[in-house]
Formats: structure tokens, C-alpha cells, sequence
């Protein structure tokens, strides 16, 4: 699919600066390399877009590349210096809560409902629809780059790994300009909502509404740490930090470099990692 004529005009009615480029390597390398350039020409909301990223990068630096047309990736530039660092964690999870608010307004009158995959991928039947890097601008600690990729017309044989999926997949359609203006919009209200609490998630919400769009909650998981040992258990709840708290079944492979903080009952608190769904 080739940029539409008439651009992203609902986005550009929340953004301050909408940058849509039809191919580049990297939508969030852009972002920080303008933005540390020229940071008053990009303002907190200020995004660049494009359906052809050619070098994308996910979490733990996998890369995430596309055929060209098949997936949307926009990077959105935002400065919370009213949110403590203490509270930032939650930024990533309010990212995948905005995003899975803005497919859920695609798919009114249909039974599918995308849920939230600790910390930051949306999944819609089970499968990953779109996944989320948050960046700090170097230089800038006040402002973070968000990047996501979004599968929407991505056939089946494009799909990157078996657990992926898209929207054509499922045979939905999907208008680019009304999901970036809705995910952009559901972004800019959680994030004040955090920083009008001073960063506190409990007091201003965002605890309770990223509970309730997290699907993993509740679930069996396996979670991969990011020094190659596992944890398995039930994903119970999150803690004041953003955290996924996970009742584990035993002792066996966890590692001791300060990834986890162990708690009552043989709970662990997961600050990074990746998450395996049990069915």
C-alpha cells in the first residue's frame, strides 16, 4: 500500500508534527536523530510514520523488517518530565494499552479483542498484531521514543514467526490514519492522566486500566529472562513499578542478577523478559 494522497489528517489534528517518509530503515533511529538535531522542531506527540521500514528494530535489538505495504510503523516522540523516572516503566505498558484501545475502535461489531501481552505486544486471536520499543532521546532523559509496527495487510506467508498475525490475515480491514489518530490520542490522555498523579499508576488509574487490557494476568507463562534462565508460574498481577508479578511453581532456573525481586509466597517480580502464553 503506498501513503494515501490525502495523508493522515485525523493525526495531524492531535500531532504537532506529522513526518510521513515512504521508506526508511529505521522510524525510531529518524525520530532520535531529528529530534536530537533539532529538538524544538519536534514537540511532545511528534511522530514519523511510513508502510516500508527496511531495518526495524524490536526489543532485546531483534530485528523487524516488513515487506514493503504489508505493516505500519510510526514512531511518536514524547516528553514527560512531569512523570518521576521512577514511574517511566509504565510507559511502555500505557504505549500497548493506547495501541490495543485504537485496534479495539477498528474492530467495533466484531467479536475479536485485542489484548495486551506483557509488557508491550497487542494480540489479536492469539496472535502478535503489533509490538512496541521504547527509546530514551540520548542526551534527553525527559523524552522517549516509542516505536511500533502494526501487521495490518501482511499475508499469511509474510509473517514473520508462526505466533504473528495481521489484519488481512484475520480478513479485517483497517483504516491507517483513524488507528494512528486513535492510538495517538489514547497515548496523550494516559500519559497525562500518569503525570497529573506526579507518576503514581494507582492514584491516577492507569494501574487499574493496564490491569484490565493485559491479557497475560491470570495466565500460566514461561518467562525468558534476559540472562537465559526461565521462570514459570501464573502471571498474578502488577506491581507498583509496572512489574508482572508471577506465582512460580518452583525455584528451578532463576537467575540472581537482580532481573527479579522475590516476594511473599514465592512470588517474583519481572521487570524484563519475554513472555510465553500456556494454553
Amino acid at each position: 500500500m503506498a501513503i494515501p494522497a490525502e495523508g493522515y489528517p485525523r493525526t495531524a489534528a492531535i500531532s504537532p508534527r506529522v513526518q510521513v517518509v515512504d521508506m526508511t530503515d529505521s522510524t525510531n533511529a529518524d525520530v532520535i536523530r531529528h529530534a536530537t538535531d533539532d529538538p524544538t522542531a519536534w514537540p511532545h506527540l511528534s511522530l514519523l510514520l511510513t508502510t516500508d521500514q527496511r531495518a526495524g528494530r524490536g526489543r532485546l535489538d531483534r530485528s523487524w523488517t516488513t515487506p514493503p505495504g504489508t505493516a505500519l510503523a510510526v514512531s511518536v516522540l514524547v516528553r514527560v518530565p512531569g512523570i518521576p523516572p521512577a514511574a517511566r516503566g509504565w510507559i511502555p505498558l500505557v504505549a500497548g494499552t493506547a495501541m490495543s484501545r485504537a485496534i479495539a475502535e477498528q474492530l467495533r461489531g466484531n467479536a475479536q479483542i485485542p489484548e495486551l501481552k506483557w509488557p508491550n505486544d497487542v494480540l489479536l486471536s492469539g496472535g502478535k498484531v503489533c509490538g512496541i520499543l521504547a527509546e530514551v532521546l540520548p542526551g534527553d532523559s525527559d523524552a522517549i521514543v516509542i516505536g511500533t509496527g502494526v501487521n495490518t495487510r501482511m499475508p499469511r506467508a509474510d509473517l514473520p514467526v508462526p505466533t504473528a498475525t495481521s489484519f488481512q490475515v484475520l480478513g479485517l480491514e483497517v483504516d491507517d490514519d483513524r488507528l494512528v489518530a486513535d492510538y495517538l490520542s489514547n497515548l496523550r490522555d494516559l500519559l497525562a492522566a500518569l503525570e497529573a498523579a506526579s507518576g503514581d499508576a494507582e492514584a491516577s488509574g492507569i494501574h487499574a486500566i493496564v490491569s484490565a487490557a493485559c491479557g497475560t494476568l491470570g495466565r500460566s507463562v514461561v518467562v525468558s529472562l534476559p540472562d537465559g534462565s526461565q521462570l514459570e508460574g501464573t502471571a498474578d498481577r502488577l506491581d507498583a513499578a509496572g512489574r508482572l508479578v508471577v506465582a512460580r511453581l518452583d525455584d528451578r532456573g532463576l537467575g540472581v542478577d537482580g532481573l527479579g525481586v522475590d516476594g511473599p509466597g514465592g512470588e517474583h517480580a519481572v521487570s524484563a523478559g519475554d513472555v510465553i502464553h500456556i494454553r
